[in-house]
């Protein structure tokens, strides 16, 4: 069973590698390079880390709201940030896409430019492309440690709310909220330091995006 479960993996891979060739195929056919899509793909990115940076902090904004309130309307505030959680959900496995599409595109891009640095004949030539390929393989790859990095972020955060949601889903009274007071301090720390990192990740790529398109 196991060895079956590999082999339909490997063919699953072995299918999107061909299709994503497939594709980059079809988009240099009309004028549109793996940079350009690499660019794109960047830029994806940086609009999901946008959102789940705007998402988060949204959740967080329910949570303190929750934990502020009475006994009250419990049971909206429990459904308002129910709600709140799944939509970081949501958010986090976006960014978590977009990052792997980057990779994608990535290495396709970093491949062909190694294999045609082999086709030139003027020498000076090749070690100006060569050096170029290097030093942006170079800023790339501190990119996506960012960009993992923020990610990594995420997790935690998302524990936290779903611990809370799950506690209070059990628990809709006013002992509750008091129980999630002692927790609302490390979730606002965890965000904040989430948020800082998402921006930081967001200005990386930018230059980034801005050094990639002076190679071209």
């Amino acid at each position: 069973m196991l060895k079956a479960r590999h082999a339909t993996l490997v063919l699953s891979i072995i299918f999107l590698c061909a299709c994503e060739s497939a594709y980059y195929g079809a988009m240099e056919k009309v004028g549109y390079h793996k940079r350009d899509i690499m660019i794109d793909r960047v830029e994806e990115v940086q609009d999901a880390q946008t959102d789940a940076k705007e998402q988060f902090s949204s959740a967080l904004e329910q949570y303190q709201a929750l934990v502020n309130t009475g006994e009250s309307n419990l049971q909206d505030y429990y459904d308002k940030l129910s709600g709140e959680y799944e939509d970081s959900k949501e958010a986090a496995q976006e960014v978590t896409d977009r990052i792997d599409a980057v990779e994608n595109v990535s290495e396709a891009l970093f491949k062909e430019w190694k294999e045609e640095i082999k086709l030139y004949s003027n020498a000076e030539l090749k070690r100006q492309s060569t050096h170029k390929m290097n030093a942006t393989k170079e800023k790339y790859q501190d990119l996506v440690k960012s960009m993992r990095q923020a990610e990594k972020r995420m997790s935690p955060v998302l524990s936290a709310f779903q611990d809370q949601v799950l506690f209070l889903k059990h628990n809709l009274n006013a002992r509750a909220i008091n129980s999630l007071k002692g927790e609302l301090k490390k979730i606002e720390t965890d965000v904040a330091q989430l948020i800082r990192d998402m921006e930081k990740s967001i200005a990386e790529s930018n230059s980034f995006i801005k050094g990639l398109k002076n190679t071209g």
